[in-house]
């Protein structure tokens, strides 16, 4: 499976390996898989990041190819789940899947038990970079 090219900003990137490296993450189901997508982004500051990247704390429209379901959600932090409809973590498959990607581009991985998931980014709904939030 190729995968597409990813882009994270340096504060998303210090603030997941901080995560990361944090003992109690490492235990956690996706910490392999985000370190991956880690390690093979372009990372760039949080100022040069196009507007059409999913960034941490973005909300992405996105659809799965096969069903044709249309997905929205916010990519946020494990803390940050809180229950609200609509959130997914980044330590998630499907969370890890979408950050760096760009509006257009597809992701596929396995799924446990078989076959392969396929998402394509329609578009990114709410980008905080590109609205003008420091992520702090």
């Amino acid at each position: 499976m190729t995968q597409p090219s990813i882009i994270v900003t340096s504060s998303d990137l210090e603030r997941l390996e901080h995560l990361l490296s944090n003992t109690a993450a490492g235990d956690l189901p996706g910490v392999d898989s985000l370190w991956k997508e880690l390690e093979r982004a372009e990372v760039v500051s949080p100022t040069e990041v196009p507007p059409g990247v999913v960034t941490m704390n973005s909300t992405v429209q996105f659809v799965e190819e096969g069903s044709g379901k249309v997905h929205e959600m916010t990519l946020v932090y494990p803390q940050d789940i809180d229950g609200t409809p609509g959130k997914v973590s980044i330590l998630a498959p499907v969370g890890s899947a979408l950050l760096g990607l760009s509006e257009g581009q597809t992701i596929e991985w396995s799924r446990p038990g078989g076959g392969v998931i396929r998402l394509r980014v329609n578009r990114v709904i709410y980008q905080p970079e590109a609205a003008g939030s420091s992520q702090e």
